[in-house]
């Protein structure tokens, strides 16, 4: 297994929250309120992160515009905040990598092995099967 040791995965979660940037890509954000990515973007947009839903309706959520896809997006990201199943993070992670972005970040229970150690070979910060909203307010 290639996640990293609790330790360093412990200062990537620091890096990526307070370090790498303030725009967040939520790939699978929708306007729908029962999803667990429209709660989560709330809690970060709280923190001060500026989120960027991205869904194929590219619906407005929390007052930010949306986009089909990654690559729709006119500006940097930070960070790619992945809401998708599994069989599917893969590919995103590997848009994150073609646009551009610092970080990839897969939502809890979202595990790809392949995808986590392409994303680390190609220079990007990543996080696998966390969750920002639960990591954030403990930094402090």
């Amino acid at each position: 297994m290639s996640v990293e040791t609790t330790s360093a995965e412990s200062e990537t979660v620091r890096k990526i929250l307070t370090a790498t940037g303030d725009t967040w890509a939520v790939v699978g954000l929708s306007s729908n309120r029962s999803r667990a990515a429209y709660g989560v973007a709330a809690v970060l947009q709280r923190f001060g992160k500026r989120i960027v839903p991205v869904h194929p309706k590219a619906e407005t959520v929390h007052g930010e515009q949306g986009y089909a896809s990654l690559a729709d997006i006119p500006f940097p990201v930070d960070v790619v905040d992945v809401f998708v199943n599994s069989e599917h993070a893969g590919q995103v992670a590997d848009e994150a990598v073609a646009v551009g972005a610092k970080a990839v970040w897969f939502q809890l229970g979202v595990i790809d092995e392949a995808a986590y150690d392409r994303t680390r070979k190609a220079g990007l910060d990543m996080i696998m099967d966390r969750c920002p909203a639960i990591e954030i307010p403990r930094l402090g």
